[in-house]
């Protein structure tokens, strides 16, 4: 019978404790405001210097020059994307396709092996709502001293001291949407524009959307948004195993927990390491207790880890009553690393990443459009040829000016009515209408395939592309 029955594993708290334990319900409750506990340790560190550098990479890099421009600029209006000196179109959208199919399959892989690292130290919603609770350390005070003041009636210190901190909040929400536009609008016009009121309206429009979201999510929102909204949060599940890194609480060794003077023994008290100082629950940005379990709400920030650790060292008890570990590990079962979904996911990140490289080096610095007019299939000039018009778009690619020649092959004695050599400028697109002449008595077949062919002439390296068309005559 209990073969046949599906294995449903029990992540009921042990021990339920009211004063740290919280429903989905009470979470999501405004009124149960997380006020998290500022700690310093190792994974910490780490958290603040990658939120610091991630942060300062963001809003320093669209402020790169390359050349007259900056180095990075998602052009929407003239449909570019600049990236230093490589300039894409909208016909190399096949490009950012591949990559973000990498970054996913990357994410994937990263998730399967080590948990949810992405969101506890580089994701943009708990690297800004860390900068967020750091200017509210720094004008409020500790997480207890907040929680009390909030509770008691406001005074004249702490609405000045509120104010500046939703003044520094909203300061760091308008960098943020100004930086972001800043991607697709060139920066240095866009700050002038907006603090002089000569941007247009669609560009304040959605500086200042931007503004308010960040504003609200890092600010109030917080853990709501990993929480409730967050897709990333809900199906990270579909790529956990028991091998992949957790933040994990040692139940053998922390149960039974309880208080205890430093000089007792907690095995004559019949206690585990775990003193339950609840220094884990207060530090934790998403309210949980670890102790109940791998939850999908943990972030797996190692706020936690640094706590215990600290509370450990005081008692002069070993670290690592909760570390990063998988669940095989705390069941006392040997660690498989290497296993077939992660072998998966490699293969897969690395065959696009090798089909990215390939379609990139494939990039042509021009591009030649042929259209035929529909209007006329052809018709008899007055040299008695059978004459077709079509109207060729030549694309620049570069970021210089370039000279081409066009040419047809696939027909013999062929008249070229228009020009065969134009020069463009960087990113320019040009119409040049042209017609072809042709003997009656040197067509064999009423519809001739036809070849464009198109070919940088300035430049040490000449390219060539070439685009098939249809000369049609009489049948």
């Amino acid at each position: 019978m209990s073969k046949d029955k599906i294995d449903v594993k029990d992540v009921t708290p042990k021990e339920f404790n009211p004063k740290t334990h919280k429903t989905s319900g009470d979470r999501f409750n405004p009124g149960n405001r997380i006020y998290v506990r500022a700690m310093t340790g190792v994974f910490q560190k780490l958290r603040q210097k990658m939120g610091w550098f991630f942060m300062l990479l963001f809003v320093l890099t669209p402020w790169i020059p390359y050349g007259d421009r900056q180095a990075i600029l998602i052009d929407i209006g003239k449909q570019q994307f600049n990236f230093f000196g490589t300039t894409l179109w909208p016909q190399d959208l096949t490009l950012l396709a591949t990559l973000f199919m990498i970054a996913a399959f990357g994410l994937f892989f990263i998730t399967t092996f080590l948990g949810r690292v992405w969101c506890g130290y580089l994701c943009p919603q708990t690297v800004w709502t860390f900068i967020y609770i750091w200017f509210e350390e720094k004008l409020e005070g500790p997480a207890n001293k907040r929680k009390k003041q909030d509770s008691l009636p406001i005074t004249k210190e702490l609405f000045l001291r509120k104010t500046a901190k939703h003044i520094c909040w909203f300061a760091v929400a308008l960098l943020t949407g100004l930086t972001f536009v800043g991607y697709f609008v060139p920066v240095k016009e866009l700050f002038i524009d907006f603090f002089t009121f000569n941007s247009s309206f669609w560009v304040a429009f959605w500086v200042l959307f931007f503004s308010v979201c960040t504003y609200g999510n890092a600010g109030w929102m917080r853990s709501i948004m990993c929480i409730h909204m967050c897709p990333y949060a809900r199906f990270q599940s579909a790529m956990f195993d028991k091998d992949t890194f957790i933040v994990g609480y040692d139940t053998q060794r922390g149960e039974k927990r309880g208080p205890r003077s430093r000089k007792v023994d907690p095995k004559e008290k019949g206690l585990g390491d775990c003193i339950d100082c609840n220094l884990c629950v207060q530090v934790c940005p998403t309210g949980i207790d670890i102790r109940d379990g791998l939850q999908y709400e943990c972030i797996n920030c190692g706020a936690c880890i640094d706590a215990c650790d600290e509370t450990m060292s005081k008692m002069n008890y070993a670290k690592g009553l909760i570390s990063y570990t998988t669940e095989h590990k705390l069941e006392g079962h040997k660690v498989d690393i290497v296993r077939p979904k992660l072998i998966g996911y490699g293969i897969v990140m690395v065959a696009m990443l090798g089909l990215f490289v390939m379609l990139f080096s494939a990039v042509q610095p021009m591009g030649l459009d042929v259209i035929r007019d529909r209007t006329q299939l052809f018709k008899t000039n007055s040299d008695g040829l059978i004459e077709n018009t079509y109207t060729l778009k030549i694309l620049n690619k570069t970021q210089s000016p370039e000279t081409y020649s066009i040419t047809v092959k696939g027909l013999d004695g062929v008249e070229w009515y228009g020009k065969q050599e134009v020069t463009l400028t960087a990113g320019e697109i040009f119409t040049l209408p042209i017609s072809l002449g042709v003997d009656p008595y040197e067509l064999s077949t009423p519809v001739a395939n036809i070849t464009f062919v198109l070919e940088r002439q300035s430049g040490d390296d000449k390219k060539i592309i070439e685009t098939e068309s249809r000369f049609i005559s009489k049948m």
